[in-house]
């Protein structure tokens, strides 16, 4: 298998442990590095969408999951080890399932959105 850097790594952990900020933070460190990658730019604002509907921030899931779609499609299939078709199903179930109509709710009653999909993340030899 292909070495990565360490924070690719982390990355996945943090995802399926749900912390989408440290996501956020470790894409953003390799993405800072190669601004014209955008696979690790698509990752990020997924994973910032997450992180605002969580707290939420619905119009900027909307936006931000909507940017991650168009990121990403360059690398479909996949890429550095990451099955994009299965990231893009979640992708397309969050868009459908995020509503159109709200941009944002208080914190107290993010329970009353929605539930958006679970993705877990794994690392593939290509």
């Amino acid at each position: 298998m292909e070495d990565y850097p360490i924070e690719y790594y982390h990355f996945f952990i943090h995802f399926n442990e749900g912390d989408y900020y440290t996501c956020h933070d470790l894409l953003e460190e390799m993405w800072m590095t190669n601004k014209r990658n955008y696979f690790f730019k698509g990752l990020l604002q997924m994973s910032v969408a997450i992180y605002h509907y969580e707290y939420g921030n619905v119009k900027g899931a909307r936006l931000m999951m909507k940017a991650a779609h168009e990121y990403l499609q360059d690398y479909r299939p996949k890429y550095w080890g990451l099955d994009l078709e299965k990231v893009y199903i979640f992708i397309e179930e969050c868009l459908s399932i995020i509503p159109q109509h709200i941009d944002r709710v208080e914190y107290e009653k993010v329970h009353e959105l929605p539930v958006l999909p679970q993705l877990l993340l794994y690392l593939e030899e290509d």
